[in-house]
């Protein structure tokens, strides 16, 4: 059997996943994808890892649904230590490259778009 390219898009991928998480993990996880997909709208999406993943050239940024908590994988290093103090005042705490984001938190589209361009950037500096 092979494996699915990372290049497929898959939105219905994404949208199976959005569809087996809680409602207000839903709306949030949504939300996200609409900021995302907004500030990127060439990227493909699918579902890899078991979670939603966005990619341009390569892979962008990724949503997931944990326990108590809406993660937003960033996949730069740079970017969450670099926001840290901007990020938990609004209420969103960082582990290692994700953001991690409370059900239902009225999110800073402002600020998580600019986390978006950044990781944009990284990529386009390769």
């Amino acid at each position: 059997m092979s494996k699915p390219k990372p290049t497929r898009h898959a939105p219905g991928e994404v949208d199976a996943y959005l569809e087996a998480v809680p409602d207000d993990f839903r709306a949030t996880l949504q939300q996200l994808r609409e900021i995302i997909t907004r500030v990127a709208p060439d990227c493909t999406q699918r579902v890899s890892y078991k979670i939603p993943i966005f990619r341009l050239k390569k892979d962008f940024v990724a949503i997931s649904a944990a326990k108590k908590h809406i993660g937003l994988h960033t996949m730069s290093k740079a970017i969450p230590a670099a926001m840290k103090d901007e990020l938990k005042a609004e209420g969103i705490w960082i582990s290692g490259t994700t953001f991690h984001i409370k059900p239902g938190l009225d999110l800073p589209e402002a600020l998580l778009e600019k986390a978006l361009q950044a990781r944009l950037a990284e990529l386009e500096a390769g």
